[in-house]
């Protein structure tokens, strides 16, 4: 990783620690341990990378806010980052997750749904504990951020699943950043924004910009998770490899082949993704990844990914350019180079 872009992994990891002991007071093990709470604590004791609360404390920073008006918000972020994950597993009947095997594979449905929903429950008495802190007028303006977050990330699940349920096949570049915008640069890239720099003092027309920078940031870095999906490290991925193609995901690579393929070759695609997973082999997923490669579906999506860093990276020098040096405006800054560089 080239070396600038170094603050990134450094400040994860800082602010990563600094939610860490702050969310384990929230999850604290009690009664029922064995089928709920022993098993809230799984998902985020497996580590991950901790983007969403830095962004937020980062933010919240940048703009003059002490780290106490911004760690309640993060910890509430971490646990419904959490909360979506179980829910996708379940949705999607993923295998693994974090380099382990997923809730659902493990201790089936009907628990995981409800581990999913406690870890919902619990963030928001985190939202509620900020009062403390912030004020009730402040807490609730961010009460009021969370839950537009919230339903527009469930909106963006709900075309994500729609369009695997109904096997579209006419969707378009627009129909995916629609889809992404809602369902993962809400609470990925835009809500840690606008969060952090609300309780940093901002009012609510500055936020605005947030909401143009988010996007730009949370589609590139959704992209290149797809890409990495398809292409990355297992062990440094920390997912099930091709686990898109295996559950019938409408990537960018996935619609761009079903827009460039023709004919028999088409109607194939559409007939593998029109099946349940448990009907792919794994020669279907291998011939759906060479046929990206001979129509560059691959070359494709790095080309949006790369132009939406650089339009993240053209929002970020108007909200971020007139604030005074510090590491954690060089961190923001530099986030949209190191979502491409992420291995």
């Amino acid at each position: 990783m080239n070396e600038e872009l170094q603050i990134v992994p450094a400040v994860l990891e800082e602010y990563g620690a600094v939610t860490r002991k702050a969310l384990r007071e929230y999850l604290t093990p009690k009664a029922p341990r064995r089928y709920l709470y022993d098993l809230i604590n799984d998902y985020p004791s497996r580590g991950g990378r901790m983007l969403r609360p830095s962004l937020c404390l980062a933010t919240a920073r940048a703009y003059g806010a002490p780290l106490a008006y911004a760690i309640h918000a993060a910890v509430a972020l971490e646990l419904i980052h959490n909360a979506f994950l179980v829910h996708d597993d379940v949705e999607d009947e993923s295998l693994e997750r974090r380099g382990r095997p997923t809730l659902p594979a493990m201790h089936g449905v009907a628990l995981s749904v409800n581990v999913g929903d406690a870890l919902a429950v619990t963030a928001l008495r985190a939202l509620l504990d900020s009062r403390g802190v912030l004020g009730h007028r402040l807490a609730g303006r961010v009460v009021e951020e969370t839950e537009r977050m919230m339903r527009e990330s469930i909106e963006g699940q709900a075309m994500d699943l729609g369009w695997r349920q109904d096997n579209l096949t006419g969707l378009d570049e627009r129909d995916y950043l629609d889809m992404v915008f809602r369902k993962t640069c809400w609470y990925t890239t835009i809500y840690p924004s606008r969060v952090g720099a609300l309780v940093g003092g901002r009012d609510s027309e500055t936020l605005d910009g947030f909401v143009r920078y988010g996007f730009f940031l949370g589609a590139a870095f959704q992209i290149q998770d797809d890409l990495l999906n398809l292409l990355g490290d297992h062990d440094a991925y920390g997912k099930e490899l091709s686990g898109d193609l295996w559950e019938g995901k409408r990537t960018l690579m996935v619609i761009e082949l079903l827009r460039a393929s023709e004919g028999e070759e088409r109607q194939r695609v559409a007939a593998i993704l029109a099946r349940p997973r448990s009907a792919r082999s794994r020669q279907d997923v291998a011939w759906l990844r060479r046929c990206m490669d001979e129509h560059g579906c691959i070359e494709y999506a790095r080309s949006v990914a790369h132009a939406m860093a650089g339009a993240a990276i053209h929002e970020a020098s108007k909200i971020y350019g007139g604030l005074a040096p510090s590491r954690d405006k060089e961190f923001l800054e530099a986030l949209p180079r190191w979502v491409l560089a992420r291995a």
